[in-house]
């Protein structure tokens, strides 16, 4: 970008700055520290109706420090690099260990689990690209859409551009950093008047620019995934099958991580609580995470705890494999960390991939779901209830757009009643699934 930003110039200040915070902890007493630090930056450009909206530029840092003295826990942090702040951070938050209550499993994680392999895995690819130049992309972008007929108004096109660095030490000697990047177009448009109005959108994201889909192919797709809504109707209410569109289907992975955190786990607020070994979904059906693939939007070769990340298998032929945790999740369960302090990274469906085409016909009649709005679920019960959108199906066709009605189940009874995994698989995120064709849920609608 046309800001000034050395990474590895950012790297080694970071990397000093954390070195020197876990300095003075000891200085002041403390048993063990870790530093998190950060520096971000980048560009975002609005357009809309033709018209140049908005151009931020940002930078964004910061320091945390997490101290421990015996079993107790103290942190702080500061936007600030300079020593005065990051000191004050540090006493801080030792002054807080001093007084907070012991927690048997606080700490850093085994000094046996951190990495010592931190290879490159690709993450880092600057776009040089000029405020005017991201300009013309975002404008490209709109009149693609635009310009197709049917369509009545915008709600813009943005294209961002950052990069960022990031350092985690602790006071087992470990320090790692990795440098990376992420750049995404999209385009919002609106078609139709009056109270028949619909609007729908489209992206490209990568952490590299020349694998970004062009400005051109994003607008025109925003505009037919638009216009393919107009004419919703609220279907009728009763158990279909429903198919969930590669997006939605992305939606109910991070549903099922979710459930399968340390955190849900040790506060049994999950209904997968105490299930290892139990069979959750087909036989044919793996669900795993690939930490370090080279150039993954969620690679990296440590987690939040230094601890090396590896593949690891959450669903292994239908069964429940492994619960994903941290170190101190794990201590919390009497188990072992995973590698997975700040989540899953990279998770990857593995299932026998049918024809989209395919999965219409299983169906037959039926609802395929492109939009879900709320949060309806109920982890400790798994009961599933979520407002939506999509396309009525009536012999294994598309028929006609629906609107403003609720899939409901249950998690558990979802997940068994799995028929298949589309071809369609959607790679704009960390989480690579295709479409997910369930055979039975209610649908409530008029």
């Amino acid at each position: 970008m046309s800001q000034t930003f050395d990474a590895v110039e950012q790297q080694s200040r970071l990397e000093e700055r954390a070195t020197a915070a876990l300095d003075l902890a000891k200085r002041l007493g403390a048993d063990a520290c870790e530093v998190g630090a950060s520096v971000d930056q980048g560009i975002g450009i609005g357009v809309r109706l033709g018209e140049t909206e908005s151009i931020e530029l940002s930078r964004d840092q910061g320091i945390g420090v997490t101290v421990y003295v015996g079993k107790r826990k103290g942190s702080a942090s500061t936007s600030d690099e300079s020593d005065a702040s990051i000191r004050a951070a540090v006493e801080k938050a030792v002054s807080i260990a001093r007084y907070t209550g012991e927690d048997a499993a606080a700490g850093l994680a085994d000094a046996s689990e951190m990495a010592t392999a931190l290879p490159d895995l690709d993450l880092h690819h600057p776009w040089a690209l000029s405020t005017d130049e991201a300009v013309e992309l975002a404008l490209r972008c709109e009149a693609a859409g635009r310009e197709c007929e049917g369509i009545t108004n915008s709600e813009g096109a943005n294209l961002s551009s950052s990069e960022i660095v990031t350092v985690y030490a602790n006071s087992h000697g470990f320090l790692g950093s990795k440098r990376g990047t992420r750049h995404s177009l999209s385009c919002l448009l609106i078609a139709g008047s009056g109270d028949r109005m619909q609007r729908d959108h489209d992206y490209t994201t990568g952490r590299r620019a020349d694998s970004l889909e062009s400005p051109e192919t994003v607008g025109r797709r925003a505009a037919e995934r638009t216009l393919k809504r107009l004419g919703g109707e609220c279907p009728r209410t009763g158990r279909f099958p429903v198919l969930f569109s590669p997006e939605m289907a992305r939606s109910l992975v991070g549903n099922l991580l979710s459930s399968i955190s340390g955190g849900a786990l040790y506060r049994e607020s999950s209904f997968l609580c105490d299930r290892l070994g139990d069979t959750l979904f087909p036989e044919w059906f793996s669900l795993g995470e690939r930490p370090r693939e080279p150039g993954g939007l969620a690679s990296s070769a440590f987690d939040g705890d230094g601890v090396a990340t590896r593949d690891n298998v959450f669903i292994d032929q239908g069964r429940l494999a492994s619960y994903m945790l941290s170190a101190y999740s794990a201590r919390r369960l009497g188990m072992t960390t995973t590698g997975n302090a700040g989540g899953a990274r990279n998770v990857r469906v593995q299932a026998p991939a049918t024809p989209i085409d395919e999965l219409l016909r299983q169906m037959g009649t039926g609802v395929l779901v492109t939009e879900m709005m709320g949060q309806g679920l109920n982890p400790v019960t798994g009961d599933y209830s979520r407002g939506a959108a999509g396309f009525w199906v009536e012999n294994g066709k598309l028929s006609h757009p629906i609107e403003e009605f609720t899939v409901a189940g249950n998690l558990e009874t979802i997940f068994s009643g799995l028929v298949g995994v589309g071809d369609d698989i959607d790679r704009r995120s960390s989480t690579h699934t295709g479409s997910w064709l369930i055979d039975s849920m209610t649908i409530a609608g008029q």
